[in-house]
């Protein structure tokens, strides 16, 4: 079996620009080292549920999306076989970022946390937290 290699910032921006989605929510990659990585999005009146608050599947998917890329700095291609989510708060702001890091990396498996903070004129809140399980996926996965 091969390994896939380990992903950078640049290539970590690369991936998130071919995903119509991740365009689509306007997620940028700004930071990733091993074993970490954080993403950006600003606030869109269309992210939003019935009462203004960023939605709570995109809360999700910022956590999981963050914590792929934190995985895949140190196991390179991966795919979540398991997440939660914890909404401490309702996530208001201007913008949002999640920090990932990895907790443990195995030959098969890779274990995460999240933290994601809403931004405004006032400071930084945290909003959610989230843990994910990943699966490395060698390259004779792409079936």
């Amino acid at each position: 079996m091969s390994t896939s290699p380990r992903a950078t910032l640049e290539q970590l921006r690369a991936v998130n620009q071919t995903a119509a989605f991740n365009r689509w929510c306007g997620i940028e990659v700004t930071a990733a080292e091993p074993g970490r990585a954080e993403i950006s999005m600003p606030f869109k009146r269309d992210t939003g549920q019935y009462a203004g608050f960023l939605h709570a599947g995109l809360v999700g998917a910022l956590i999981d999306t963050a914590c792929g890329y934190a995985a895949a700095t140190v196991a390179g291609r991966v795919l979540a076989s398991h997440y939660s989510v914890n909404c401490l708060r309702p996530a208001v702001g201007e913008r949002f970022s999640a920090r990932a890091r990895v907790i443990k990396a195995g030959r098969s498996q890779v274990f995460t946390a999240c933290e994601l903070f809403a931004h405004d004129a006032e400071g930084e809140r945290l909003v959610a937290t989230g843990e994910t399980i990943l699966s490395v996926v060698g390259d004779e996965a792409s079936a």
